[in-house]
């Protein structure tokens, strides 16, 4: 098995391995972890390089402190959203690009603020766990702006009389809004703990189910359904072909707990 990979952490984002878990925290807490070019790059780069690395079982994406997982673009810079009119690619663009294609399963952990492009982090991971004190909010109309590009992973998420109302009068939304409308996955006073309780329960499953799992859900997503069945028709044929598929069963039919080799 090859040597794990070393990520490389900035001033503004900390990018921290534990066991098997990949940590991205936005440490800008006295702008509420607000998004710059910096961080964005820096997510994306780590994603992408999580990939390759079958250490990595799970990558969490969160912000510093506990006022705001992040408050979207960092209005005080005057490049907010681009620093590069000529370049077709935006940084939020190509890192909402690169956690689609991830089958490292993604989970926000929203310790307060989840605001504007904070909204498209959040749309882009798996699963999310939220404090009671998380609020939610597409306020850019505040500011004279849509929230175009969040749009692309939130559209299918909640509600779509729901998603217009926040999008048009900027209004925010509680945790336990969030949690009715199927925004986050839980809500909890104690956020870590019911992290930790998540990530317990996905980390003793086969590695390689919950990869292969992940490419199959995510290019069934914009298939019709006879395009779907055709493509897990010869997808569930590779999932049994797996080390780990056959450890499973016969760990089931020896009364034992599976040992996984992730292949």
């Amino acid at each position: 098995m090859s040597e794990p990979l070393a990520f490389a952490s900035s001033p503004e984002l900390a990018v921290e391995l534990r066991g098997p878990v990949l940590w991205l925290t936005i440490t800008r807490e006295e702008r509420r972890n607000a998004m710059s070019h910096g961080v964005l790059a820096g997510m994306a780069q780590a994603i992408a390089q999580a990939q390759s690395d079958r250490s990595v079982r799970a990558i969490v994406v969160t912000g510093a402190g506990s006022k705001a997982f992040c408050a979207g673009a960092d209005l005080q810079n005057a490049q907010a959203f681009t620093t590069d009119y000529s370049e077709p690619h935006g940084h939020l663009a190509q890192l909402l690009r690169v956690a689609k294609a991830s089958y490292v399963p993604l989970i926000a952990r929203v310790n307060g603020a989840c605001m504007a492009g904070g909204m498209g982090l959040l749309a882009m991971c798996d699963m999310a766990v939220a404090s009671s004190q998380a609020v939610f909010g597409l306020p850019e109309v505040k500011v004279g702006v849509f929230p175009a590009q969040v749009l692309s992973v939130l559209q299918h998420l909640i509600p779509r009389r729901t998603l217009v109302e926040m999008c048009i009068t900027g209004e925010p939304i509680s945790s336990a809004q969030a949690l009715e409308f199927g925004l986050v996955n839980y809500v909890d006073e104690e956020v870590d703990v019911k992290l930790a309780w998540l990530l317990a329960r996905m980390l003793d499953k086969s590695p390689a189910a919950v990869r292969r799992g992940l490419y199959t859900m995510k290019k069934m997503e914009t298939m019709a359904f006879e395009e779907s069945m055709a493509f897990t028709e010869s997808q569930i044929a590779l999932f049994t072909l797996t080390d780990d598929a056959r450890e499973g069963q016969n760990a089931f039919q020896e009364k034992r707990k599976p040992i996984w080799a992730g292949r």
